[in-house]
């Protein structure tokens, strides 16, 4: 069975400290590193107030930074072919594009919440899978937080936490131009090992939530469809302009305040739609933290598959790599299965037992290339920490 590696944190911890080494002539002063996530439940709930259940992998992206004589940044990625330099009045809205507006809108971000944060120099080195609705993006920025935060000699603390998930929230949203809810950044950078991140994004309290899996002989196995998934694109910001307009036809500030009897009296199909799935995911992640709490895991299957069915009929945002992935691993062993992330391409995840895996696996690559697709990737998803300076 092939499966993504994480790897080993002295290996990419060295590969991004050579990198920096070769780029900018000197050594780093430190190497953070964050994971990147897999949603177990709780699909574009963020945005609409409310919850989600996301676990941050073993995948990760690590920064090799030192600080600037100056208060520009500079940043080589071994995911990417050429380097870049901008100053620091070139490091905010409509200055930068790419990987860079990821990196350089957290340091700008940073600023402006008032933190005193110097110039940095970065390099980069990463496992987290790109464009697989993985949350690769999040995973860099907040390795350039928890960087840029202890070059600039803050203390760790929760509070502390709390403004570098702002700050990364706004770089995505007003640098990069993805109108994320925050369910990246903040598992990111408050994930528990061994656990699920439980987020009520009305309260913005968060619960850790155990994940015994190996207990129970089961695992979570992302396979990642190769069909690119960007947020950028334009298809995640309409559903979060649905999702408001859904609200606002109700008179609510959020979906979080609605339930089915008033969605179902939307006369907009398309909106109707829409809020009967954010309305009845919310529901699913309440039921999934019941179930795992109890050690019933047979019952999440029924929880997956409704998730699925409702991401791809009422929100539209599945696709045929995505619905074959998730019905050939249920046919092949899988307790349940259903698409993770942002959509429009990206990755599934199902939930395995553990003597399933290679089975599911080869059952996964087979029907793709019965089906004509490209061939998948696939990766284990053991419940992991959060952001750190190593």
């Amino acid at each position: 069975m092939a499966l993504l590696h994480p790897g080993s944190r002295d290996d990419l911890t060295e590969r991004a400290t050579a990198a920096f080494r070769a780029a900018h002539g000197r050594a780093p002063t430190l190497v953070a590193r964050a994971p990147g996530r897999v949603n177990l439940i709780g699909e574009h709930t963020d945005y609409n107030g409310g919850l989600c259940l996301p676990v941050a992998l073993p995948h990760a992206t690590y920064v090799a930074a030192a600080a600037r004589d100056d208060a520009g940044v500079a940043a080589v990625s071994r995911q990417a072919d050429d380097g870049w330099t901008a100053a620091a009045g070139g490091l905010g809205p409509g200055a930068l594009d790419g990987w860079a507006a990821y990196v350089g809108g957290v340091v700008w971000a940073l600023r402006d919440d008032g933190l005193d944060v110097p110039g940095v120099d970065l390099a980069v080195e990463s496992t987290v899978p790109l464009g697989a609705g993985l949350s690769s993006s999040a995973a860099i920025e907040c390795a350039v937080a928890v960087a840029a935060a202890r070059l600039a000699g803050l203390d760790d603390s929760p509070d502390l936490r709390r403004r570098l998930v702002s700050a990364c929230m706004r770089a995505e949203a007003e640098v990069a131009g993805a109108p994320t809810g925050g369910m990246d950044q903040t598992v990111a950078l408050l994930a528990s090992p061994g656990a699920g991140l439980l987020i009520d994004f009305t309260t913005h309290d968060t619960r850790a939530v155990p994940l015994a899996l190996e207990e129970a002989g089961l695992a979570l196995l992302v396979t990642d469809t190769r069909v690119s998934h960007a947020l950028v694109d334009g298809g995640y910001a309409e559903r979060r302009a649905d999702c408001e307009a859904a609200a606002a036809a109700l008179g609510l500030v959020s979906l979080r305040g609605a339930d089915l009897a008033s969605v179902e009296t939307l006369a907009d199909d398309r909106l109707r739609r829409r809020a009967r799935h954010v309305v009845t995911e919310i529901g699913r992640v309440t039921e999934v933290v019941r179930l795992v709490e109890a050690g019933t895991w047979d019952s999440l299957g029924a929880v997956l598959a409704s998730s699925h069915a409702s991401m791809r009929d009422d929100f539209d945002i599945s696709c045929a790599e995505l619905d074959l992935a998730v019905t050939t691993a249920v046919e092949a062993g899988a307790l349940g299965a259903r698409m993770t992330g942002g959509g429009f391409g990206g990755s599934s995840v199902a939930l395995v037992p553990t003597e399933r895996l290679d089975a599911v696996v080869r059952a996964v690559d087979t029907a793709f290339v019965a089906a004509g697709f490209r061939a998948p990737a696939h990766l284990r998803a053991d419940p992991s920490g959060p952001a750190e300076v190593i």
